[in-house]
């Protein structure tokens, strides 16, 4: 198509389509026109630039493309999305569960029996006396049997008459038998042996039939052990029987967990005279008793 000029006819200049929007305010009009554009009298759109600054085409006619990337209202480079990791399922560590869970237990063994401890620890002797099971406090239920007997002084010379055997209190010698974790393997005075429940010593004693490994497991509890003492006995109703000041407990063995707790509670807590000692007394066996004439002082027994 041409335009007719004063200058003669003049062909409109080819416009190239390079496929990228039209700068701002240049919407297409009809005819190719930009919108806006008013043609001037040398037949030139306003604004164009001289036909020698006009963007040169390539050997196949387009135009190259902006790589700057930047203006001109090109597209953008898309982005790559990054990858997500893949998260591999690992099969459950049983070897540090069960140490975890171990731990866990025997952190709670030591704190259960850290506050065991200090509970027990907060209990008085006879509190922890009573706990034990099967024991017999006759300070309570009986106070006649340690008691002095009606009539008689504490000490008493010669042979005197228990209510139970064996006794745990009431009228007794003068002298004490010895009791610094001495095992006597025969028979003694209950009249000495009840003194030294006075003291405060701890009486074991067995029938004389108990099977000789008990007897030693026994003998093992009493031997270089203080405030103790243990010897067999006539007429036991029971294998083992434990006394202290006014308590017993019998018992069918020797294993029984009850004799530990019965010493650990009453050994010298039981005693009527605290601070009273253990070592001096009668060494002697045999059941009738040695009289002392010097009182609370033993001496050694004529041929004993």
């Amino acid at each position: 198509m041409s335009i007719s000029t004063s200058g003669g006819e003049q062909r409109r200049p080819s416009v190239v389509s390079t496929g990228k929007k039209s700068p701002a305010g240049g919407k297409p009009a009809e005819g190719g026109k930009a919108a806006g554009a008013k043609p001037t009298e040398d037949g030139k759109a306003a604004g164009a630039k001289p036909a020698g600054t006009a963007a040169k085409t390539s050997s196949a006619g387009r135009v190259p493309a902006n790589r700057s990337g930047g203006g001109g209202g090109g597209k953008k480079p898309q982005q790559r999305r990054p990858v997500a990791p893949v998260r591999v399922s690992q099969g459950r560590s049983w070897g540090s569960i069960g140490l975890f869970v171990a731990v866990g237990v025997v952190t709670a063994a030591i704190i259960g029996y850290g506050a065991y401890a200090v509970i027990q620890n907060g209990k008085s002797w006879e509190d922890k006396a009573a706990a034990i099971d099967g024991i017999t406090n006759y300070r309570k239920t009986d106070p006649s049997l340690v008691e002095p007997f009606p009539g008689k002084q504490s000490h008493e010379a010669g042979p005197l008459t228990y209510k139970i055997s064996p006794p745990v209190g009431s009228s007794h010698n003068n002298a004490w038998q010895n009791c610094v974790g001495d095992v006597y393997d025969a028979p003694i005075a209950n009249e000495h042996a009840v003194h030294s429940l006075e003291h405060g010593a701890i009486w074991i004693t067995y029938k004389s039939d108990l099977p000789a490994e008990q007897v030693e497991q026994l003998a093992s509890k009493v031997r270089g052990n203080e405030f103790m003492l243990m010897s067999p006995i006539e007429n036991l109703d029971r294998p083992i029987s434990l006394q202290a000041w006014g308590y017993q407990l019998k018992l069918d063995s020797a294993s029984d967990g009850r004799i530990d707790d019965f010493v650990a509670a009453l050994r010298q807590n039981a005693s009527m005279e605290p601070g009273a000692p253990c070592s001096g007394g009668i060494t002697a066996t045999g059941t009738t008793p040695r009289d002392n004439v010097q009182g609370d002082q033993p001496q050694a027994p004529a041929g004993g």
